[in-house]
Order: structure tokens, then C-alpha cells, then sequence
């Protein structure tokens, strides 16, 4: 494919700023084209960030362009029809999560990618933040010894306002089969994964606490157990203030982060039995000092929590251009949509 890929873009969505400011300034992609229903977006989009040409109709957009990868941004429930177009067209597709609404759709455009010997990639963007990596790396090292317990915590207001609120105009979040926790399911589940890789059991929650008919459900609360390993999957909309938290606790200590106020808190055996409390409190104080600062100017230069994804796009970038794996491999994607599965089927509606 040489040393660039020619890329492409369908929708034009919020997430779309964070996928094109990579693509108009990496030097592994050609932006060739942007693809939206509304002319007028495809058009801003395309002037703004350097693409070639604009579409309203993507499949007109895959014959004319040949694009070699495109990144599949529009609603959930229209993935798999526009990422089996993109497949059948012999086109690395590169899509936002969930990449179906249910299991069973994702093994079909996986087994329809090997056909056509193309990759899929579903975006599990936060695995690869800075600070989940670095927790990454004290595993991969030992030094919290075997992994016991994973927890991972998303608290959004998503009833208080905002895109998902209005009821005049249903955000189309809610037709997905959990509604609009679904949405955040999918980066719940990648996380844990990560961690704790398969699990025997899994009980959930799923409640509508604000209730009325807009909201599915609102809150979730999970427990997954895999051999000695247990996981809590937790989505609240009803506490403040906004936090994604994830602990990761292992036989020999534990590791923490909130990757919406970056920092990473890490309690591991450091210097004997004695020393070891004050030079963990001593190390873990000077970290959050420095994420004070790094946190105050990224708000100041209105950087968000999506630095994984420009991080694993270039790694995924790579990875095509050199003939080897995705960084988000089948694996990866199987663990997680399979255990998105088992908390759906929770829900009762399946």
C-alpha cells in the first residue's frame, strides 16, 4: 500500500473532529474524502481539514474514491450495513463503538472481514491512554503481582441536558438495545478485558432510576467473575462529579487512574514492609502534583480524553501499512463484545 493509506470518513458527528485532526496531520494517511447526508457538513469538514472531495452517499464515495481504509463514525445502528459495504468493497473498515448493536452482528461482518481479507477495527480507544497503558506496563512487570480485581466506573449526567436529554428530538443512542448505557458499554467492557480476559460469570443490574420512556436504563452495576478474578462494570448517571475511574488490583498491590482528570496512583512493595507505605504516599504525592499541572493546561489548550485514540490510530496506521496486526486485534474485540453480551442478556429483553 506504500507508505500512506488513502482514507476516507462517514459522518461527520462530534467524534469526527478527533478522527480527522489525526487523519489531516499524520503522516501515514491521505484524507481523500469526507462522507455525510448533509452537504454542508461533509463540505466544512473536508475544507477544514484538507480532504479531496465530499460525498452524500457513501457508496458512491467507495466506487469513485477506492478508498483503502474508511472510519465508519455515524450511529451505532447503522454500522453493520455501511461496514458491510465498506468489506464488500475490499476496504479496511475502521469503526466507532459499539460496532454492532449485538454479538451475533459482530461475528457476521468479522467472518465477512476474513473473506474478503480486510480488517475491522473497533475502536476502543481509551485501552490505549497514557495512564492505562502505564498500568498496563506494572502488570506486564509483576509488580502488582497476579491480577485479583478490576474496576471500572463511568459517572455521567446524561439525563441533565445535552444530546441524549431531548425528548423532541430522540438522540438515535436510544435504540440501541440498552439505550443510551450502551453506548458507554462497549468502553467498560475493552477495559476490563484488558485485564481480566475471560469470565465464567456475570450478574447485572440495569435500572431506570430517573425513569419515564426516553431512558431504557440509566444506571448499571455489574459483577463478572472469570476462575479467582472478579470485575465490577459500573455506569451511574445520578452521581457527581463526572469521573471514569479504573482500579486495577493485583496479589501484590493496586494501580488507579480517572482518565476524564488524568493521574496515576499506584500502591506496590517498594522498599520492606515498613518503608513501603511512606514511599508510596511520597511518590503517589508528587504524581498527583504534576497531574494538577498537565490537567490545568490541557483544560486551558482544550485537549480532551481522547489521546488514545490518536494513539492507537497511528499504531492501527502502522500496523496496515506494514502487513501485520491491528493493535485491537479479533481477540480483543470477541472478549469484549462477548462480554457485552452477557450483561445485555441481564437486561431480561433477549
Amino acid at each position: 500500500m506504500g507508505t500512506k493509506l488513502k482514507s476516507a470518513v462517514i459522518g461527520t458527528g462530534a467524534i469526527s473532529k478527533e478522527h480527522l485532526s489525526f487523519l489531516s496531520t499524520s503522516e501515514r494517511a491521505n484524507l481523500v474524502s469526507v462522507c455525510d447526508l448533509s452537504p454542508a457538513s461533509a463540505k466544512y469538514a473536508a475544507r477544514r481539514f484538507g480532504a479531496s472531495s465530499t460525498y452524500t452517499d457513501y457508496r458512491q464515495m467507495l466506487s469513485e474514491v477506492k478508498p483503502d481504509i474508511v472510519h465508519i463514525l455515524t450511529p451505532p445502528h447503522t454500522h453493520k450495513k455501511i461496514a458491510t459495504d465498506c468489506l464488500e468493497a475490499g476496504v479496511h473498515v475502521f469503526c466507532e463503538k459499539p460496532i454492532a448493536p449485538t454479538y451475533d452482528e459482530f461475528q457476521e461482518l468479522w467472518q465477512l472481514a476474513q473473506s474478503q481479507r480486510c480488517w475491522l477495527v473497533e475502536n476502543q480507544n481509551y485501552c490505549f491512554n497514557e495512564k492505562i497503558l502505564a498500568i498496563s506496563r506494572l502488570v506486564a512487570a509483576g509488580m502488582l503481582g497476579e491480577v485479583q480485581e478490576v474496576e471500572v466506573r463511568i459517572a455521567l449526567p446524561v439525563r441533565d441536558g445535552g444530546a441524549f436529554a431531548d425528548e423532541n428530538l430522540p438522540n438515535p443512542i436510544h435504540q440501541l438495545p440498552a439505550g443510551v448505557v450502551h453506548d458507554f458499554i462497549t468502553h467498560l467492557c475493552s477495559l476490563v478485558v484488558r485485564f481480566i480476559p475471560d469470565f465464567e460469570r456475570v450478574s447485572a443490574a440495569w435500572s431506570n432510576h430517573g425513569g419515564g420512556e426516553l431512558f431504557k436504563y440509566d444506571d448499571l452495576d455489574a459483577i463478572a467473575i472469570g476462575k479467582s478474578a472478579h470485575a465490577r462494570i459500573r455506569f451511574s448517571s445520578h452521581t457527581l462529579p463526572k469521573a471514569f475511574s479504573v482500579i486495577v488490583r493485583g496479589s501484590e498491590g493496586y494501580a488507579e487512574t480517572d482518565l476524564f482528570q488524568p493521574y496515576l496512583r499506584c500502591v506496590i512493595p517498594r522498599a520492606g514492609e515498613v518503608l513501603s507505605p511512606l514511599i508510596n504516599h511520597f511518590m503517589n504525592g508528587w504524581d498527583l502534583i504534576g497531574s494538577t499541572f498537565v490537567n490545568f493546561r490541557n483544560k486551558i489548550m482544550q485537549k480532551t480524553p481522547y489521546e488514545g485514540l490518536h494513539r492507537l490510530l497511528d499504531r492501527t496506521y502502522e500496523a496496515l501499512i506494514e502487513g501485520k496486526t491491528p493493535p485491537i486485534s479479533f481477540e480483543d474485540m470477541e472478549r469484549t463484545n462477548r462480554l457485552v453480551n452477557k450483561l445485555l442478556l441481564e437486561t431480561g429483553r433477549f
